[in-house]
């Protein structure tokens, strides 16, 4: 290689090494500045669009909770409403659901299922299907619905599958009433949230919406449970949020709608970057090219780093803020420089042109001006100014404009302002659409408050008077066990049961009985203390609950002032209504109070009002709590008795008049009580009337009728006939001649005794139907007690009785009172003239025997013959005959 060749290559080598070094330097760093620039960069733009879904997703949750949490307020309204009326039925039920569905709301249905099985639904219309399903044969609904009995809480399932059709969130809410035996549970109120309106209403199927949704947690499990609605985003990383139900949660999973890319601004960032490596790596080789004429150019090369340092900074800047306007100020003369985002955001065009304050002014809201300009003074002293106001555009377009700047100092340049702005129109609406959310939902709320305050007081008075109800009454008897009535340690209850109600509802219809309550209510309220508690129980049942410290005299002037005025009559359209009030009282000033028992004891003194003849008020005592026990017992034996088959027949014989042969036997009823002996309808009548036994104490005797008379035919004692008593309530019973034709009795053996008050002129339909059967079947028909009570000749005429029986009080004073005479001369003659044997009961002595025989009575009966016997000695008395010694 020759000196030149070498020279050369030394002189390349020379300054090639002090030029490649600090270019590869200069490589590696802004490769690595730009790298770490650009994860910066994304990993702010990834924040920023996850604020943006957050805020949404915040808005959809907000309203998921508010659209869920207020269908279940007014579904446990009803569920109160339901625990005071367990005996609900489907009108009453719809009449409730109904008011909730005026309600803004995503209820499709709501059913009440007592004991399980669904009776009662609202609207009916459409979801007759669901009538009758019993939760405990679906397989898709019996757990969540036992899971809500057995934890006395709601349980939300779903989305399910509706028998009706569709599909929605069904709430369970079970149901407890209070009984005497304690709190009992009634069944389920299943609520059905309807699946497309929750998400219509709670916006998740808005179209405008920028980001993709997903739900987990089915049936209210949480995060962890299955997905009902939208994509999988799990493996997305998506921005996460919880639904917070009454029974569990949702988890609510979203991301930006195609999910999350770069940015736009991303390759021209890149770009940019790839140019300033190449703007800063050319200068660096072209100068090592030219090291050997730098004296010449040295003066050339500190201008252009100069440049080139000053474009670093500026180029650093736009970087920091990318995709946000940036603007310049300079201090001293007001001169301002925007970037072409700046001058879109001011609604300036993009010319390149000067800008100044006054631009800036006159882009300003007119409103924000003067808030503008004096947070930039305040401010900019310090070096930082920002500040938030509103552009108003050419077209009238009001943007809003968040401006940060900071204070540039560089020597030997005057000072500057640069800052960024960002259009936050999007957020001031996201925040504007939040508050009206909270607002919405502070509305809702207190729309739901004062529907559970009307539903309170609706659970808690009776709707057509006003007055407090039994459920409220109970509460206070509660409340007032402890310390007494207002804490003076002693109570008083009035119970107050309408007389003659019935009446005026039957007659004049239930508008003329609601117009007597709501009297009967007020005449109450003027009555009673202002401290005294007035309530309805019942149809036409009131109690007035006050203290007993003043003593009985006070509360009997208190019943004798009600008992009083309720006696005055009510005009109701143009009529005058009459009716009075039996008041039962009771009181309780012992140590320890029995608010149980209190009600209890005013219900008996109640009775023993109305049993001596209404319109008055009676104290309860120990001795009418020692009748009430002694009733109860009688009443207890008496049932017993039937069920050991104590009642008897006994019988006492007739004969005829003229020959004195045994005609026939009335047969009577006996009880042969276990201790005490034999005992006569009047010891037990009374209470078996209340027990509603009567009609089974005439079948059992008019059964061992038959049998006797059977028995009699076997041995050949020859009784022709038995008469037996048939009370009115057996009479009314719609089947007694069905039973009657399984007895397959024979034509004119069996006779039935009707007292007077059965068959008067205007008698009941049911009773003259099953008479006139009566006698088709062939039995005779005898009127018992003749004389004694309100029969007409023309009832007699309608009857058609085979016999009427002269009472005994008629027969009695035959012996020394010839009118007496005269009369039951005129009533066999009656008697005779309508073919109608005459039956004269009550024959003490022969002598009676002889008159009533001359006036023409057919039958005599009575103890000149022969008193009532048992079976086995009436047949004794058939066999000897003793009647024939007798007379």
């Amino acid at each position: 290689m020759s000196s030149n060749a070498t020279h050369l290559q030394e002189h390349r080598l020379s300054w090639l090494r002090p030029t490649l070094l600090p270019a590869l330097v200069a490589l590696i760093v802004l490769v690595a500045g730009g790298v770490a620039l650009d994860r910066q960069t994304n990993v702010l733009d990834e924040e920023r669009a996850r604020a943006v879904v957050l805020a949404q997703v915040s808005l959809i949750r907000a309203k998921l909770e508010g659209n869920i949490n207020g269908n279940i307020q007014l579904v446990r309204g009803l569920v109160s409403t339901i625990s005071t009326e367990p005996r609900m039925d489907q009108d009453r039920f719809a009449a409730l659901v109904s008011n909730l569905f005026e309600e803004q709301s995503q209820l499709r249905l709501v059913a009440g299922a007592p004991d399980l099985v669904v009776r009662m639904t609202y609207p009916f219309a459409g979801n007759e299907r669901a009538i009758g399903l019993d939760y405990r044969k679906s397989p898709a609904q019996r757990d969540a619905v036992l899971r809500a009995r057995d934890t006395g809480k709601l349980v939300l399932a779903g989305p399910v599958d509706l028998v009706q059709g569709g599909r929605g969130f069904v709430g369970r809410f079970p149901v407890f009433v209070d009984t005497p035996a304690g709190r009992t549970f009634w069944g389920v109120v299943s609520a059905v949230v309807d699946v497309e309106r929750l998400y219509a209403d709670s916006g998740l199927t808005d179209r405008s919406l920028t980001i993709d949704i997903s739900i987990t947690g089915k049936d209210a499990t949480g995060g962890d449970g299955t997905r009902f609605f939208g994509p999988d985003l799990t493996a997305q990383n998506p921005v996460t949020a919880s639904v917070i139900l009454p029974s569990g949660s949702w988890e609510i999973a979203a991301i930006p709608r195609g999910g999350w890319t770069a940015t736009p601004g991303s390759f021209w960032r890149r770009a940019a970057m790839v140019a300033a490596v190449a703007l800063i790596l050319l200068p660096i080789v072209i100068t090592g090219r030219l090291m050997g004429e730098r004296q010449q150019h040295f003066r050339e090369l500190k201008s252009r780093e100069a440049e080139l340092e000053r474009l670093s900074r500026r180029l650093g800047l736009a970087l920091d803020v990318s995709k946000v306007g940036v603007w310049e100020m300079d201090m001293t003369n007001g001169r301002e420089t925007w970037d072409d985002r700046t001058n879109e955001l001011y609604g300036l065009p993009n010319d390149g042109g000067s800008r100044s304050h006054d631009h800036w002014k006159a882009a300003v809201h007119p409103d924000d001006q003067e808030k503008a300009e004096n947070d930039f003074r305040r401010t900019i002293a310090s070096g930082r100014y920002e500040s938030m106001y509103r552009v108003l555009l050419p077209d009238n377009t009001v943007r809003h404009v968040r401006s940060v700047g900071a204070l540039y100092r560089e020597p030997g340049v005057p000072d500057k302002v640069v800052g960024v702005n960002w259009d936050v129109t999007a957020d001031v609406a996201l925040n504007e659409d939040l508050r009206r959310a909270t607002q919405l939902t502070e509305a809702r709320n207190q729309e739901l408050e004062a529907a559970r305050i009307r539903i309170e007081h609706n659970a808690l008075h009776d709707s057509l008077t006003g007055l407090p109800n039994r459920r409220y009454l109970d509460e206070m008897l509660n409340r007032h066990a402890a310390s007494g009535y207002e804490g003076t340690g002693s109570i008083a209850l009035l119970h107050i049961d309408l007389d003659r109600f019935k009446q005026i509802n039957d007659t004049m219809g239930h508008a003329a009985g609601d117009a007597m309550l709501i009297h009967a209510s007020g005449v109450l309220r003027r009555n009673c203390g202002d401290t005294d508690f007035v309530a309805r129980i019942g149809g036409d049942e009131f109690v007035v609950l006050t203290t007993a410290s003043d003593g009985d005299i006070y509360l009997g002037t208190l019943a004798e002032r009600i008992v009083r005025e309720m006696r005055q009559p009510v005009v109701y359209e143009g009529h005058q209504c009459r009716f009075g009030v039996s008041i039962g009282i009771a009181a309780d000033r012992q140590a320890v109070l029995d608010v149980k028992r209190l009600l209890i004891n005013a219900d008996i003194a109640l009775y023993r009002a109305k049993a001596r003849g209404r319109n008055r008020f009676e104290f309860f005592s120990e001795t009418l709590q020692a009748e009430v026990v002694r009733t109860k017992r009688i009443a207890d034996e008496i049932l017993g008795g039937l069920e050991r088959s104590e009642f008897v027949a006994w019988f006492q014989p007739q004969f005829d008049a003229k020959t004195l042969d045994v005609v026939g036997v009335e047969a009577l009823a006996r009880w042969q009580h276990p201790t005490e002996g034999i005992k006569t309808p009047d010891a037990f009548l009374q209470v078996a009337e209340e027990l509603n036994v009567v009609a089974t104490v005439d079948r059992l005797i008019l059964e061992q009728s038959l049998a006797a008379l059977s028995r009699w035919d076997a041995m050949g004692l020859g009784v022709p006939r038995a008469s037996v008593n048939v009370s009115l309530r057996r009479l009314n019973d719609e089947d007694l001649i069905k039973g009657l034709r399984e007895l397959d009795i024979e034509p004119g053996r069996i006779s039935f005794e009707l007292v007077e008050s059965i068959y008067l002129d205007e008698g009941d339909a049911i009773v003259g139907w099953n008479i006139d059967e009566i006698k088709k079947l062939g039995i005779d028909v005898e009127i018992d007690d003749f004389g004694t009570g309100y029969a007409s000749i023309v009832s007699l005429q309608k009857l058609r009785p085979k016999r009427l029986k002269i009472d005994r009080q008629l027969v009695n004073p035959i012996l020394v009172d010839p009118a007496q005479r005269r009369l039951l001369a005129s009533i066999v003659d009656i008697g005779k003239s309508m073919g109608i044997e005459v039956v004269a009961e009550g024959v003490e002595t022969m002598a009676h025997a002889a008159i009533l025989r001359d006036l023409g009575c057919d039958i005599l009966q009575g103890y000149a013959f022969s008193r009532p016997l048992s079976a086995a000695d009436f047949e004794t008395f058939l066999v000897t005959k003793a009647w024939r010694k007798a007379s």
